[in-house]
């Protein structure tokens, strides 16, 4: 699920907006996201497990604002900066659903719905705001903020959703995630060969890419007698970060994920094709 190539006009007729915040979709975005996903299920677990819940749950989200400052203050997108984010919004939104039905004792339904609302409501808001939920006009600190508050519900609600196939269903974790591996290959059918709208697919695939990683991580992690292999939360957590530290360092260096600077009219209107 690429991005559709920029349409180019006379420079005459053009402005540059702002730097652009988010990478390109290209195929290492979706395997480092997938990565970062099971990366913030064991995260969250083992940090939980291993010292005091409530203890874990602070410093999980001081890290996670903490990194939100830090890519805010950047204010262009750098891969260092941006997975960081990302693996903090991972590791805080695993918390963030597992505090609900764990200490609130919700139901998994219930906190499913419950952030798939939230989740709603951030993308209503947002087009209302900026006309365009397209990852291509990330350029303004505003557009950022709801590009990250989305992206925090997506890791809430994948979290619960995953628990809630994985426990409420009894599908435990290996077919929770065959299901989920099914299920995102829809929106890419859709994007590929049927013509389906392109933010509609990205953001349906970013949605299903957190159930997915977090079902994975659990199956490697979890013991027998819980569906899993038993290889443990923190042999996982390594196994994972290293590979994530190797695909970020390469885009840092090789830049093949930086987008290309938005255009805009006289008028300062974008693109058309920018929004695609």
């Amino acid at each position: 699920m690429s991005s559709t190539n920029e349409q180019t006009r006379p420079s005459s007729t053009l402005t540059r907006a702002g730097a652009l915040r988010v990478p390109e979709i290209v195929a290492a975005f979706w395997i480092v996201k997938g990565l970062s996903t099971a990366l913030g299920e064991s995260g969250s677990d083992f940090l939980v497990t291993s010292m005091d819940p409530q203890v874990a749950v602070v410093l999980g989200f001081v890290a996670f604002v903490a990194a939100l400052i830090l890519q805010f203050r950047i204010g262009r997108y750098l891969a260092w900066t941006y997975w960081l984010a990302v693996v903090m919004v991972g590791i805080f939104g695993t918390m963030a659903a597992d505090v609900m039905h764990v200490v609130l004792g919700v139901p998994y339904p219930i906190s499913t719905g419950f952030y798939a609302l939230a989740l709603a409501a951030v993308f209503i808001a947002w087009y209302r705001t900026e006309h365009t939920l397209s990852i291509h006009t990330v350029d303004t600190p505003r557009r950022e903020l709801f590009y990250w508050a989305a992206v925090a519900a997506t890791f809430a609600m994948g979290t619960a959703l995953g628990d809630f196939t994985a426990y409420t269903l009894h599908l435990g974790y290996a077919a929770s995630a065959a299901l989920f591996a099914i299920l995102i290959l829809i929106p890419a059918v859709g994007y590929r060969w049927l013509g389906w709208n392109p933010i509609l697919c990205f953001w349906t695939a970013y949605v299903i890419t957190r159930p997915l990683g977090a079902s994975i991580a659990d199956w490697l992690a979890k013991p027998a007698h819980d569906s899993g292999l038993g290889l443990g939360d923190a042999p996982v957590v390594v196994v994972l970060g290293l590979l994530i530290l190797a695909l970020v360092t390469y885009l840092a260096i090789t830049k093949s994920d930086v987008q290309q600077p938005l255009r805009r009219d006289i008028a300062g209107r974008e693109d058309p094709a920018l929004n695609r």
